[in-house]
């Protein structure tokens, strides 16, 4: 696997990426709906589902929004999108997963889902993130759907805890039989996983001991700060199981020549994650013929020694995350006009106001969900994450 840590620049081509709003008045759920397109090509969709509260219990809320992803399904800009994987942010998952998988059975959904107590700050019970695709082959198969075009083989497998043992073992046991799952695919994490989340229960406690066995694995994987490692949030989040403190949820890829990843490090602006102990890459970027696809890890307010900067100000780190996060895409060649999707983590619902009111002005059309979740350091009160999709022209296979 290419162990480049700079992203290759593209030659800037026309934009491809629009953006719609769409609001089911009836069902109380409005969409917001990103969109790739390119003539002939593969299309791909992000979008983010918020459904109005109206005083009803989530099994209602929970109703209206898969109501609103078959509609969804049925619009012009969706007839021939296939969902690939989906995102549930619930309130309070040990109660509320059983509902979830109940209805999504009824629905015969066959894509990955993932269900995790991130409570949607607007006051619902539940928000979602889909991401969907037209032309491709998808099946469920061996605990992923697997969807497969033009050579290329995405694997995507959300969800999957190992509720035994304390925060280090339970995701030694995720790491090692997500590596042998892999395995059936002719695939291993060090050369074909593009993308994790671990989502820790009690982050404040248990994050080290994900942090200390994920380091471990990958040095076994042959993974250090000389070759690579994968972009990557770990986040707080309660699975549904009170047993599990981690959640873990993959994404890989097959079919792809190591010439086609790069790693992004945007060192004026932050500092490689192995110098503080952690092992994930600040961002990842995939080329295709067609595209290139950019995979920004959770990022926070730091600064390139490491440490947090705008201590106990919500707007000053707000501002410090998105000049990283720029800075991140600038690298890669991009900027947050290419982006598709976002998701933010809080760790204060007091400062939920503040913070939907700055991401409002500032991406007044990118889809985007805010969700309470504490970030690794107890003084970091806010995170995001987000994928920006760019056309590009290079010698691979299309998407």
């Amino acid at each position: 696997m290419s162990n480049g840590k700079k992203a290759l620049l593209l030659r800037p081509i026309q934009k491809k990426m629009t953006y719609e709003r769409i609001v089911f008045t009836d069902l109380g759920v409005t969409v917001e709906l990103s969109t790739f397109a390119l003539q002939g090509k593969v299309t791909e969709q992000h979008a983010i589902l918020h459904v109005e509260p109206r005083s009803e219990h989530f099994a209602g809320q929970f109703h209206r929004i898969c109501e609103a992803e078959q509609a969804l399904l049925q619009h012009p800009q969706c007839t021939n999108s296939h969902t690939i994987f989906k995102r549930y942010f619930l309130s309070d998952a040990t109660n509320q997963e059983a509902i979830v998988r109940e209805e999504i059975n009824q629905m015969r959904d066959t894509c990955s889902v993932s269900c995790i107590g991130q409570p949607p700050l607007d006051g619902s019970k539940v928000a979602a993130w889909l991401y969907m695709v037209t032309d491709m082959e998808v099946q469920h198969t061996e605990g992923f759907v697997q969807a497969s075009h033009n050579g290329y083989c995405h694997l995507w497998q959300m969800g999957v805890c190992r509720p035994e043992g304390d925060s280090a073992q339970q995701t030694t046991r995720l790491l090692l039989d997500y590596e042998t799952t892999l395995g059936h695919y002719g695939a291993t994490l060090a050369d074909n996983c593009i993308r994790t989340w671990f989502y820790v229960r009690d982050v404040d406690t248990q994050y080290a001991g994900m942090v200390r066995a994920r380091r471990e694995n990958f040095i076994e994987q042959g993974l250090t700060p000389q070759t690579h490692y994968i972009a990557s949030t770990g986040i707080g989040g309660l699975p549904a199981d009170t047993r599990a403190l981690i959640q873990l949820g993959t994404y890989a890829l097959t079919g792809f020549q190591p010439a086609q990843q790069h790693y992004l490090c945007a060192k004026t602006h932050l500092n490689p994650t192995y110098e503080y102990g952690v092992t994930f890459e600040r961002g990842t970027t995939m080329d295709y013929g067609d595209r290139r696809h950019i995979y920004i890890s959770g990022t926070a307010s730091i600064n390139n020694r490491g440490e947090v900067v705008h201590v106990g100000d919500i707007i000053g780190q707000t501002h410090r995350m998105w000049e990283n996060v720029e800075a991140l895409l600038a690298e890669a060649g991009s900027s947050f006009a290419d982006v598709a999707q976002i998701i933010v983590y809080l760790r204060d619902t007091a400062d939920y106001d503040t913070v939907c009111r700055l991401f409002h002005e500032k991406f007044p059309t990118t889809p985007y969900v805010i969700t309470l979740a504490p970030v690794c350091r107890p003084t970091w009160l806010i995170e995001m994450e987000c994928v920006a999709i760019q056309a590009a022209q290079h010698p691979f296979p299309d998407f």
